[in-house]
């Protein structure tokens, strides 16, 4: 019986020696997702200067993990934040790049009738929108950049009547001769009321030259007039009722915007919270200077 318990007290030993080094491994492996996740999340709570080089840090340690799936979540919810802003683009570059190698290691299936995964969708946006340069050969991708053309020919066509906190009546057809900058946001979304500021000062700096600043929400009516008025925000605020106009323009995420020149051509658009600096280059596009 001793002997018994000498031989299973040796198989144990045996076994924690063996399984040691992999077990130490998968904790830190745990550990380093866990921190990477705990810092993405915190990344609002950063100064923008700070901000940009934690990003761009992220992106590179988010590349060392072992290849797991998990690489993917990280990369996509960095790419979810870094746009949240003007963090420079060689941020951008290196956020990218990561998300395209987390793709190339784990590529989604099509799935037959439904849109391209998030992942694509993400990086395809980060191509067409803030203008970084990826290499990946996979069809999912081309799809979610086919899905963007889509959906810009799709907001270039769409018309709206809408209603303001004012009670004033706004058709997006017939503001023809007018610079339009339509702005989805809500009372709940941090970067969208980050924005805002720059948004009522810009609006008034370039009145004179025909621009007009469009709000969106679905939000709660009275939430809204309530921060409109705290805020002391002066361009219209439009009620989306039942969301139809974000459905229309395909807002899955907010803040977002959309510019239009005077000739109704919709010519630049921004995936996320834009700062004035990146205002002022969309306005640029529709003509218009300081």
């Amino acid at each position: 019986m001793k002997r018994n318990c000498f031989f299973h007290a040796c198989l144990l030993l045996l076994a924690c020696l063996v399984l040691s080094p992999a077990v130490s491994a998968q904790n830190s492996e745990d550990g380093s997702v866990a921190s990477i996740t705990g810092k993405i999340k915190q990344l609002r709570s950063l100064p923008d200067d700070e901000r940009a080089v934690a990003t761009k840090q992220l992106a590179l340690d988010i590349r060392e993990l072992p290849d797991d799936a998990k690489k993917l979540d990280l990369a996509v919810g960095l790419a979810s934040r870094a746009t949240e802003g003007d963090f420079g683009e060689g941020t951008l570059q290196e956020v990218a790049v990561t998300l395209a190698q987390a793709i190339r290691k784990h590529p989604l299936p099509r799935k037959a009738g439904a849109p391209p995964e998030e992942p694509y969708v993400e990086l395809a946006e980060l191509v067409r929108y803030e203008h970084v340069r990826v290499s990946l050969n996979d069809p999912e991708f081309t799809r979610a950049l086919a899905k963007l053309d889509a959906d810009d020919r799709q907001r270039q066509d769409a018309d709206f009547t809408l209603v303001d906190l004012r009670g004033r009546q706004w058709k997006l057809k017939e503001l023809k001769g007018k610079v339009v900058l339509l702005n989805f946001w809500a009372t709940w979304c941090p970067p969208c009321r980050k924005e805002m500021p720059d948004l009522e000062a810009l609006g008034k700096q370039f009145e004179a030259q025909g621009l007009i600043v469009l709000s969106i929400t679905d939000d709660d009516p009275e939430k809204v007039k309530t921060y409109i008025e705290k805020q002391n925000i002066t361009y219209p605020v439009l009620l989306d009722a039942g969301s139809r106009l974000n459905k229309q323009f395909l807002v899955h995420g907010i803040p977002k915007s959309f510019l239009y020149d005077r000739d109704g051509k919709l010519v630049s658009e921004a995936i996320d919270m834009r700062t004035r600096k990146q205002f002022l280059k969309m306005l640029e596009s529709a003509g218009l200077k300081e």
